[in-house]
């Protein structure tokens, strides 16, 4: 038995990596996890029939106080949402609508993977939604025209991960129900920081093309006005489900949850005018949303259990004591805590990250002075960091299973993608305000 509350935190971390590397689901290890913590715990032990009802108590209470929750009515009908537009022609809509704008900028046709991944975002909320569909038709129509492959992988490894960050964000809707903060708020605070890092992407693809002319073919294609103009109705259907889904959160009419289901009656509409409704687009896209969700939630409740279980058998104090006892500073701290998470990105998807970590992190930091709001937004950029982190960085399977490139090709393509997105973190950490800039005027 074990008295001491950080040993036994060490005890059952490797215990839960051991779980995690023995491919057994996340939930189920988080749960096992949690189970032979309360066992190991000798604090005035109970007979062991008793250890195993304070398990099941535990166990039910954390399942249904952490699913339990109208704002995470969301999630399902965000995925949804997701899917039907997946197996619709938006993506192929998004590529003509913005070709003919893109052939005069530096880079040309480089910059459809970020506005076509940044636009597909905001009507999806997933990074491997927004990374599968862009990528799919945009890595063969670069590779047709003569454009650089490494380049052309970067940039979409890079820019498929802002489905986490331009709302609607899945990470952000399942930080806002575990930290009770308004979602509503995270989906405004994001959209700066987003745009943001859409430029820094944009702006490195011009400077590497002005650098290497050869990264760009040499032919030109000239468009008309009035082809530029005709164009624009290929997206304007995207941009109107981006105000109809987001513009009611932020004007203040309609919750996440309400616009989450007028989002998935948008998506609906918008796939019976692209005639691709179909019964079994419709079915695939039921099932894929009820898998996803299944599995989110089992995570969320395997990770509440654990929660619990670490806050009653003091392991969140003793931590919380013992890194105040190093009397860190605030940007050490947030800096330890940064790196945490791309170690952790290694090994454990976006999901999973914030569901294992956040009980005992978001008071640390929170104590530290740092504001909720903000260190959601943060762990936002850091789940994103884990997408394209080897071993277990979804986006490089996603992009790996689509280009067919050997994967070493594509972490060295993603790898100035990566330091941009860190560079983004040093800046909301330096200049919160970033943030707050649009949630503090409304």
């Amino acid at each position: 038995m074990i008295s001491s509350p950080l040993t036994l935190a060490l005890v059952l971390l490797l215990v839960m990596f051991g779980f995690l590397l023995s491919s057994k689901w996340i939930g189920f290890s988080l749960i096992s996890t949690g189970i032979i913590g309360l066992v190991l715990y000798d604090a005035n032990l109970p007979p062991v029939l008793s250890i195993w009802d304070k398990a099941g108590t535990l166990l039910a209470n954390s399942i249904w106080n952490s699913l339990n929750s109208w704002a995470l009515s969301a999630l399902p009908l965000f995925i949804l949402m997701g899917e039907i537009l997946y197996r619709t022609a938006i993506s192929t809509k998004l590529l003509n609508g913005l070709v003919p704008w893109l052939t005069r900028v530096p880079g040309k046709l480089y910059h459809i993977n970020i506005l076509a991944c940044s636009l597909f975002a905001a009507v999806s909320g997933s990074s491997a939604a927004t990374t599968a569909t862009v990528g799919n038709i945009t890595l063969s129509e670069l590779k047709e025209r003569g454009y650089d492959k490494k380049l052309a992988l970067g940039s979409l490894a890079g820019a498929g991960t802002m489905g986490f960050l331009i709302p609607p964000s899945l990470i952000m809707i399942i930080y806002g129900v575990l930290s009770d903060t308004s979602i509503g708020k995270l989906f405004i605070g994001g959209i700066i920081p987003g745009l943001m890092l859409a430029f820094f992407y944009s702006a490195y693809i011009a400077l590497q093309c002005l650098l290497h002319p050869e990264y760009v073919p040499v032919k030109q294609d000239n468009y008309t006005w009035g082809q530029k103009l005709r164009a624009l109705k290929e997206i304007v259907p995207v941009f109107a489900l981006i105000f109809v889904v987001l513009g009611g959160i932020y004007l203040g009419m309609t919750t996440p949850t309400e616009a989450a289901a007028i989002g998935v009656v948008g998506s609906l509409v918008l796939a019976w005018g692209f005639r691709n409704l179909t019964l079994k687009n419709l079915m695939e896209s039921f099932m894929a949303a009820v898998r996803t969700t299944a599995m989110i939630c089992f995570i969320i409740a395997g990770a509440a259990f654990l929660s619990q279980m670490v806050g009653f058998v003091g392991i969140a104090n003793a931590l919380s004591r013992y890194i105040v006892s190093l009397e860190l500073s605030p940007y050490v701290l947030i800096l330890v805590v940064g790196f945490m998470y791309i170690l952790l990105g290694m090994i454990l998807d976006g999901i999973s990250i914030v569901v294992m970590t956040l009980p005992i992190v978001l008071p640390i930091v929170v104590n530290a002075g740092f504001d909720p709001l903000w260190f959601g937004i943060y762990l936002v950029f850091m789940v994103e960091l884990s997408q394209i982190t080897p071993p277990v960085g979804f986006s490089l399977f996603v992009i790996n299973h689509i280009s067919r490139e050997n994967m070493y090709t594509i972490l060295k393509a993603t790898f100035p993608f990566f330091l941009i997105m860190i560079l983004m973190v040093v800046l909301i950490t330096m200049f919160p305000e970033i943030v707050f800039f649009l949630t503090d005027r409304v």
